[in-house]
């Protein structure tokens, strides 16, 4: 790592007060933000630094994804119809996908996630759980040079598939943060399947697990009505209340979804710190009744610790956190209530709210001094950022994702003028191609496609030319 200094752009900081300051620069030296100031004085601070300019720019902090698959589904992106329910969706045509993939599969698929992420201005990714090889997972991330924490699927429920018995499961939790270090920008975190897939043993003794080695936890819960009414049948309990009586729930636990939440079962996850992933993109593309039952800006307005997530290629679509922040408060302000979002405080959400629901504000979500320099520079001379109006307005309703043109991560330089400078997108792109179609073979899952594709020899002939 050298250092570097960002130059004369209007830094949204996200600090306590929430500053906006206009023709500024950072200073990066090694992995943290070390000044923030004028061009001129920092350059004579750090006189062989390299400079970005950043002149018609803004630059924000990296976005948190809170709740990301990163296998599997990249591999057939956009191949999963979406008229079917997530039941059929995961057990049709994602898990037997998982039943055939290497290695070499997942690394790829998880570099693809993590270099598209970064090009929308997403610095740090939360792995929701990978079947097979966490550790080829992390090293793909890891490869494109995001910040991410990644576990092993844990399920113990008889009779289905990946599942192992509940001490095999914790003891390859277990392994696999152990293996992962502890202090790099890809680290481990436990990651149950959640939902009833797990026994009441397995989930206390994942709780015990992240308390004795100093991780977080994450498991899926009541995205739609299905888990409340297993629950009823298993314990006459809503889920979340059962969770609570196993002392599952806490500061530590990152609970993917939670949607379908009553009163008793969202004042459980206020009352312990519990966080919440809302990953709307993936309610919508499911229809999962988000607009009827979901409570997440109520959540967030008793002071809940909400982040945002995009879930998978096949239900959020992609990994775009800004568009995560748009669609969760257009769903909250449709209600027209008072857990309405604005723009400002979803883009909170996005970045130093999403950081410290997750546990990590105290390392990124926010420019400033002596955090990690983690940060997205966007190109703002464009058509959709003229006039320039209110910044939190243009980054939410603006869909400003798009805008992305230079990200740093930990210090280091991973997207330069809108290319990967640690991953070759063209041979990632001819190996996915090779790939998914050998994975999408053995797994013996034939791709519809609605419209019908003809030669261009046989449309002439149809068109009568």
């Amino acid at each position: 790592m050298t250092d570097l200094l960002i130059c004369d752009g209007d830094i949204v900081t996200m600090n306590a007060q929430r500053q906006v300051v206009t023709a500024a620069t950072i200073a990066v030296s090694g992995s943290t933000i070390a000044a923030i100031g004028r061009a001129a004085e920092l350059r004579a601070a750090y006189p062989d630094a390299g400079e970005l300019d950043a002149r018609d720019c803004v630059v924000i902090p990296g976005m948190i994804n809170a709740h990301q698959h990163t296998t599997a589904d990249p591999l057939m992106r956009s191949m999963i119809p979406d008229d079917i329910g997530s039941d059929e969706s995961i057990f049709g045509w994602v898990l037997p996908l998982h039943a055939v993939l290497d290695g070499d599969d997942d690394e790829l698929a998880a570099t693809l996630t993590a270099v598209e992420s970064l090009s929308r201005g997403v610095t740090t990714v939360l792995e929701a759980g990978t079947v097979g090889h966490p550790l080829r997972v992390a090293a793909g991330l890891r490869k494109a040079g995001i910040r991410a924490r990644v576990g092993r699927w844990g399920w113990d429920v008889a009779d289905q598939p990946f599942a192992a018995p509940t001490a095999q499961t914790l003891a390859a939790q277990e392994e696999a943060i152990t293996a992962l270090a502890s202090d790099g920008p890809v680290t481990g975190w436990i990651s149950l399947v959640g939902h009833d897939l797990a026994s009441d043993e397995l989930f206390a003794g994942a709780a015990e697990l992240a308390a004795r080695l100093d991780v977080g936890l994450t498991l899926h819960m009541s995205p739609s009505e299905a888990d409340s009414k297993s629950y009823a049948a298993r314990s006459g309990l809503r889920p979340l209340e059962h969770l609570r009586r196993l002392g599952v729930l806490g500061p530590r636990l990152v609970l993917g979804h939670a949607v379908w939440l009553d009163d008793g079962e969202l004042d459980a996850v206020l009352d312990s710190g519990t966080a919440i992933a809302s990953c709307p993109a993936a309610y919508l593309r499911l229809g999962q009744g988000y607009a009827r039952a979901g409570r997440h800006g109520e959540f967030r307005r008793r002071g809940g610790r909400l982040a945002l997530g995009a879930d998978s290629h096949n239900a959020g679509d992609s990994p775009d956190v800004l568009h995560a922040a748009y669609l969760l408060a257009a769903l909250e302000n449709d209600r027209g209530s008072e857990n309405a979002i604005r723009a400002d405080q979803a883009f909170g959400l996005a970045t130093i709210d999403g950081a410290n629901a997750v546990g990590m504000g105290a390392l990124v979500g926010s420019i400033e001094v002596g955090k990690a320099a983690d940060l997205a520079v966007l190109e703002a001379s464009s058509l959709g950022w003229m006039p320039r109006g209110d910044l939190a307005l243009q980054l939410i309703w603006g869909r400003a994702s798009g805008s992305v043109r230079d990200v740093v991560v930990n210090g280091s330089l991973v997207l330069r003028d809108r290319r990967s400078t640690t991953v070759d997108v063209d041979a990632l792109r001819s190996e996915l191609v090779e790939r998914s179609g050998a994975a999408l073979r053995r797994a013996g899952i034939e791709v519809g496609h609605r419209w019908p594709a003809v030669p261009v020899a046989g449309f002439s002939k149809l068109a009568g030319r």
